[in-house]
């Protein structure tokens, strides 16, 4: 069985601080701006439509309290872990467009649901120019679940975030693989004591992108499967300073290319989402038009595998439900849209807006 590629829409912002005090993270039009380019036309895909997210609105939220929107990211991240499980059951292969880092949370509930179906673990492959590890026991305060995504889907944090429907972790620190973070990356010690592996963009260079993406399937072969999280911040900022926390040091669109399509040439990659791309940052355009030629050129493998990735109904029959849902308060319905986007790091520059 060939697998078609099906796009969602997750234009949430929910996960990242205000980049001034009158307005919003503008992550929420990545999708957009990224479909304008034809992207799904260019792929053969399915449009899976858009999971639009809650209104963004901090409120009289203050460092101290917790994670910002909690609630409403909960709520969101339950949908669309469904959306992405009625995908995957399609036989389908899922691409997310995000908005920001806490489209991981959705994701990740979705494929420890997906694991616990199938009787086996699903892993991470976490490309991001930042580590994304901060929790409450190595940081004073949290705050933007897209500056802590990582910490959350691996059970570090609070409960409404990192133990919906009572599963934590979704990912196990040994079933996750880290790339393309900065040798200074804040939080690198952390991950080392947690036993995550972590290649940073110098190893990175120096074996190559292609290497790197058969080391990351390499570390994660007693997983029944892998999940694929980019953070477009993973590029250069002299290449893509479209995002909201630019960082030096960054990759090139080729390597990025060549690691996508290794991590996605195998019925193992049940998926990808793509984050933190602000449309804000990039008035004509040009910047989407160079994610889609990646993304495009990156997912060419998907089409052509003919095995289906472990534990996937065929699309012949009827989907199989998942498990029902433990539902927040007020959560948005499956079959509803949203955006928003938040990720913690300290006092935002040059167009970061993480708090």
């Amino acid at each position: 069985m060939r697998r078609r590629i099906a796009v969602l829409d997750a234009p949430t912002n929910l996960g990242l601080r205000p980049p001034t005090f009158s307005s919003v993270p503008g992550c929420g039009k990545a999708p957009g701006a990224l479909r304008d380019h034809d992207l799904i036309a260019r792929l053969g895909a399915r449009d899976a439509g858009c999971l639009t997210p809650p209104r963004y609105d901090p409120g009289d939220w203050r460092p101290g309290d917790g994670v910002c929107h909690a609630r409403e990211i909960a709520g969101y991240s339950t949908a669309l872990a469904g959306r992405i499980g009625s995908i995957i059951d399609r036989g389908e292969f899922p691409l997310v467009l995000g908005g920001d880092c806490s489209v991981l949370i959705g994701s990740a509930l979705a494929m420890h649901r997906l694991g616990e179906s199938v009787g086996g673990r699903v892993g991470l492959v976490f490309v991001d120019g930042h580590s994304d590890f901060r929790h409450p026991g190595n940081a004073s305060y949290v705050g933007a679940a897209a500056g802590e995504d990582l910490a959350l889907v691996t059970g570090r944090g609070q409960a409404d975030l990192a133990a919906i429907e009572g599963r934590r972790p979704y990912f196990r620190d040994i079933d996750v693989v880290v790339l393309g973070t900065r040798p200074q990356d804040e939080y690198r010690l952390d991950l080392q004591a947690a036993g995550i592996v972590n290649r940073p963009v110098p190893e990175l260079r120096v074996e190559g992108a292609a290497r790197t993406a058969q080391w990351a399937h390499e570390q994660l072969t007693d997983c029944a499967g892998y999940w694929v999280h980019i953070d477009v911040d993973v590029l250069d900022p002299a290449v893509m300073p479209a995002v909201d926390a630019p960082e030096p040091g960054g990759i090139a669109f080729t390597e990025l290319e060549i690691l996508l399509a290794g991590l996605v040439d195998t019925p193992h990659c049940l998926g990808v989402e793509l984050t933190v791309f602000d449309p804000d940052y990039d008035p004509d355009g040009g910047y989407a038009a160079e994610i889609v030629d990646a993304v495009v050129a990156g997912l060419s493998p998907v089409s052509t595998l003919d095995v289906a990735p472990p534990g996937v109904a065929d699309p012949e029959r009827e989907p199989t439900p998942g498990p029902e849902p433990v539902v927040p308060r007020q959560p948005p319905s499956p079959d509803t849209d949203t955006d928003t986007d938040t990720d913690d790091r300290p006092e935002p520059v040059a167009g970061e807006a993480r708090p």
